[in-house]
Parts: C-alpha cells; structure tokens; sequence
C-alpha cells in the first residue's frame, strides 16, 4: 500500500510497481492509511511523512503499538539525520528521501520483502516436483528449462505456489494480484491460469469447482 498525499507521485509510484507484478493499493491520508495497514493484509507500507489527518510518523508508531509487523518504507521532502533518526525510531524499516530514484525504490522495496520472508523463515525458492519458482529473483524453472512469465503471470503463479496442495480462491487472486478497486472482469483469473497451464504444464494447476485453483506438488 502507498500512502501519498501528492496524488501525481502516488500514481506513478503506483503504476510502476503494479508494472513490476505487485497489486498496489493507493491511499491519501494518514487515518485511512493506519485503519487500512491495521487490519493486515499489506506485505508493505511505502509511508510519506507529511500527510493529512496524521503524519507517516503517528502512523508508523500506531501500528507498532498495535503489534503490526508490516515493513515500512517512509518517504518524505526533509533530510538530515535527525529526519532519519525519527523514522527509524517510530519503527520503520528503511527511509528514503525525495526526490529519488524509482530504481532506487524498487530495490529498496524488494529487499524488504525479500527480508521479510526470510524472517519468517521461508525460503524464496519453491520447489515442486520439476516445478521450481524462485519468488526472490522471480524466475520460473520446469525441469532444466527456463519458463519466462509476464509479471502477472508470475504473481498468479506466485499465490499459488506459497500455498501448495491447498485451493486458493479466485477472490484471493484477484485481491493480491490486481487490487481491492478492481471493477473488471474477474473472469481475468481464468485467462492468466490457462496462460500458466499453456506454459508450465496443463495438470500442474487444477480447478476445484466453485472453491478456486490448486497446485498441484506431485510430479
């Protein structure tokens, strides 16, 4: 989630990193922003500092208070060390100062996810029979052959293969994978699941009727 209140920048931002493969959802003020990253469902919080409502600082400290656990990256005009001290003491996990690179900023956002997942214990790489997908890198392996995937296509195959064996339900995609103001069609799922199944292995991913899609871990 992006909590930005210069909308310009906030679409940007937005569009390069739903470009990237990541659903993004995008919100202008403080208080949204807190209710919005306390309820869970954000694997980060990219957090200006100057917003309406209260400012990235509050916010960050709220959830830390709260027991939210969610890497934060907070972005704001100001410098200087003591700018970056507060920041950091609030609870967030990394700091960046505008203006700056986005290239900068993608790589700031996927070392946090990357130490995240690494902090919970889990390995990046997934393998599954001659199925082997490393979410880090975000390359895609089927026996000794690389497999190249569109970015949504490696997000779909990416929520499907952290949970393995189990049925993840269309919703879910399209929650993680698109974003919570999706208004399309969400038969979208279907087209990028055939997509994977055209590319990997038709009976790699199996539709349970009416509950959604599983992986399949045998061979």
């Amino acid at each position: 989630m992006i909590v930005e209140d210069e909308k310009r920048l906030a679409v940007s931002l937005a569009k390069g990193l739903t470009a990237e493969g990541y659903a993004v959802d995008v919100v202008h003020d403080g208080l949204e922003g807190l209710h919005r990253a306390g309820e869970g469902a954000y694997d980060l919080v990219i957090l200006d500092i100057m917003l309406p409502g209260l400012n990235g600082y509050r916010v960050c400290a709220a959830l830390r208070a709260a027991g939210h656990d969610v890497p934060i990256l907070m972005l704001t005009a100001k410098d200087g060390e003591y700018d970056e001290a507060e920041g950091l003491d609030t609870g967030a996990d990394d700091y960046l100062t505008k203006p700056f690179s986005y290239v900068v900023l993608v790589a700031r956002v996927k070392a946090l996810l990357r130490r995240r997942g690494q902090g919970a214990g889990a390995s990046p790489v997934h393998v599954h029979g001659d199925l082997r997908v490393d979410t880090a890198a975000r390359r895609v392996f089927l026996g000794e052959d690389e497999v190249t995937l569109t970015a949504k296509e490696f997000a779909v195959l990416e929520q499907l293969v952290v949970r393995a064996g189990q049925v993840v339900s269309k919703a879910e995609i399209l929650e993680h994978v698109w974003d919570f103001a999706y208004d399309g069609d969400p038969n979208i799922v279907e087209v990028y699941v055939s997509a994977l199944r055209r590319k990997l292995r038709a009976g790699l991913i199996r539709t349970v009727r009416g509950a959604g899609y599983r992986l399949e871990t045998g061979r």
